[in-house]
């Protein structure tokens, strides 16, 4: 049985040593340490032997099986280091290549806008005022002078929720509920910026869905040349100095009188071109002075005090200041003409 045992551990280290891979190792140990080994069958032979042989055979066929298993645990852990290395420098990075580039994102050009236009107004003293999308039918026409009937509320066909809720079709509700907080007895400086909706077809100019930011200043003693003032620092401020303005008579419900704001094109310079078609003016945005029926309904002694409000869509004011020539540009969300302008 010695030789046996010998013969075995020889054969097993020679196999061990030519096995190329983990899974060899792994048949090579139930090869001759399995439970159908050979040293097996050898330790079951042993009840054949003297007592005075069986403890120096068992012994030795432990000393076999031991020296076998850490041989194939030896040569499995350098097989293992070895794949793990070959792995390594296949897998390898050249951090010397020249990293990808990451695409960093932008103000959209009418976030930009507003966000101008706000930046401008808060420097002349205005507040910013926001209030809710779906309005009531009070603040959006009634509280404006737009009673139930009235023609002019065609101007501004809308989405109704119900006969009373609708979307807001200018952010002129916003003034009203300011001045309704103030109780006729403080004055109000303010703009209100937003989202406005109105039943229109969409083209190149028009929108069912638009921005509008509005102004209004009420106190007491205030004269159109306040208006004319602030709107010549506006138009100044966002297109040049050396553009001009002019107020033309116009009508709007709310204000009284109203006028439309021209400024001069930039394109030639007043003289008259495709752009302004001929007239060498283009008009930019709507104001007047406060209606007194609006100034009384919010609780303001209109013989005492007066105002003037002004509208604008940013929309417009982006398409002249940077030629875009189609407003559905702002919200096809294409980012060929949106990254063009994320250093306006």
């Amino acid at each position: 049985m010695k030789e046996r045992l010998q013969e075995l551990k020889e054969e097993a280290l020679q196999q061990v040593n030519k096995a190329e891979d983990v899974q060899s190792l792994k048949d090579i140990r139930v090869q001759y340490l399995g439970k159908k080994g050979p040293i097996t069958e050898v330790l079951r032979g042993m009840g054949k032997l003297s007592k005075e042989e069986r403890p120096v055979i068992g012994q030795l066929a432990n000393e076999v099986r031991e020296e076998i298993a850490q041989v194939i645990e030896a040569k499995q852990t350098r097989l293992e280091e070895e794949a793990l290395e070959k792995q390594l420098e296949s897998e390898s990075i050249d951090v010397t290549l020249p990293g990808r580039p990451v695409q960093t994102g932008g103000p959209h050009l009418l976030t930009s806008i507003v966000e101008e236009i706000e930046d401008l107004f808060i420097g002349m003293g205005f507040e910013i005022k926001e209030g809710p999308e779906v309005e009531t039918d009070y603040y959006n026409f009634e509280a404006l002078n737009l009673p139930k009937g009235h023609p002019a509320r065609d101007m501004q066909d809308s989405f109704y929720i119900t006969e009373e809720l609708l979307l807001r079709t200018h952010t002129s509700p916003v003034q009203a509920r300011t001045m309704g907080l103030k109780d006729g007895k403080e004055p109000v400086k303010m703009i209100c910026p937003g989202k406005v909706y109105r039943r229109d077809t969409d083209d190149a100019t028009h929108s069912h869905q638009f921005t509008q930011i509005e102004g209004l200043l009420v106190d007491k003693h205030v004269r159109m040349s306040d208006l004319k003032g602030v709107l010549n620092a506006f138009a100044k401020q966002m297109f040049g100095s050396e553009r001009e303005i002019r107020l033309r008579p116009s009508f709007f419900p709310f204000t009284e009188p109203s006028v439309e704001m021209d400024i001069s094109c930039k394109v030639c310079g007043g003289k008259g071109c495709s752009v302004c078609k001929g007239t060498g003016w283009i008009e930019i945005l709507g104001a007047g002075m406060v209606h007194p029926n609006v100034l009384e309904m919010a609780g303001y002694d209109p013989k005492e005090y007066s105002g003037f409000a002004f509208g604008m869509g940013p929309e417009r004011i982006a398409m002249l200041k940077y030629g875009v020539d189609d407003i559905r540009n702002f919200y096809t969300n294409d980012k060929r003409f949106l990254k063009q302008y994320h250093k306006a």
